[in-house]
């Protein structure tokens, strides 16, 4: 943690702008504590526009655009749960009720998709996959994407639920993305598992 607030300072130095703002990055741990984690849902870095990324994956707060891989999440939730289209991008719902939002990568330069790679966030994710498979009961950790995939090996799916799909993203959302209903399968793993299930409805 240590070589990542230099390397943030640094690059601020520099005058580069990064994403989230400071008091966002770890937005996703305060919304849902590890005693509360539920279900994960795993990005690999923040978006990198202007006013997008808030410290939950896949989400962007009230009044921002909808990115085309949230539009693309959004398709495959209203096909599998027969619900209204969410009119906000904001995910902050789910987070309140324990769907962890975890980008492994933490925080992204203005434009720049995956800048800060290998600068020790994913140290620090990793370790958060690991205690949560360790600590939790019953987990559902949602892979979408090849990168996200490859934190398999840090989950005991014989204690967890493990959900694989190519990502939402339009270059590969009809790879097998859309109809792969995962928010149907965790709400029967839950049930199975005598839990009340996750209300993915939003706004």
């Amino acid at each position: 943690m240590r070589q990542l607030y230099l390397f943030l300072e640094e690059q601020r130095a520099q005058g580069r702008l990064i994403y989230p703002a400071d008091e966002q990055i770890f937005a996703a741990f305060k919304l849902t504590p590890l005693d509360q984690v539920k279900v994960i849902i795993l990005g690999q870095d923040p978006y990198h526009g202007a006013k997008q990324a808030h410290g939950l994956s896949f989400s962007v707060a009230e009044g921002t655009p909808i990115p085309p891989s949230l539009k693309n999440i959004f398709k495959e939730l209203v096909s599998d749960l027969d619900i209204p289209v969410p009119s906000t991008g904001d995910l902050t719902p789910w987070g309140r009720q324990g769907v962890l939002l975890l980008n492994s990568i933490l925080t992204v330069e203005h434009a720049q998709a995956g800048s800060h790679r290998d600068q020790g966030w994913e140290t620090f994710t990793d370790q958060v996959i690991c205690t949560i498979s360790e600590q939790c009961r019953h987990a559902v950790f949602v892979l979408w994407g090849t990168y996200a995939q490859s934190k398999a090996s840090l989950i005991d799916a014989s204690q967890h639920l493990v959900l694989c799909a190519p990502h939402p993203s339009p270059l590969s959302a009809y790879r097998g993305f859309f109809g792969s209903r995962p928010f149907s399968a965790i709400n029967r793993y839950r049930k199975h598992h005598e839990l009340p299930p996750i209300e993915w409805q939003l706004p």
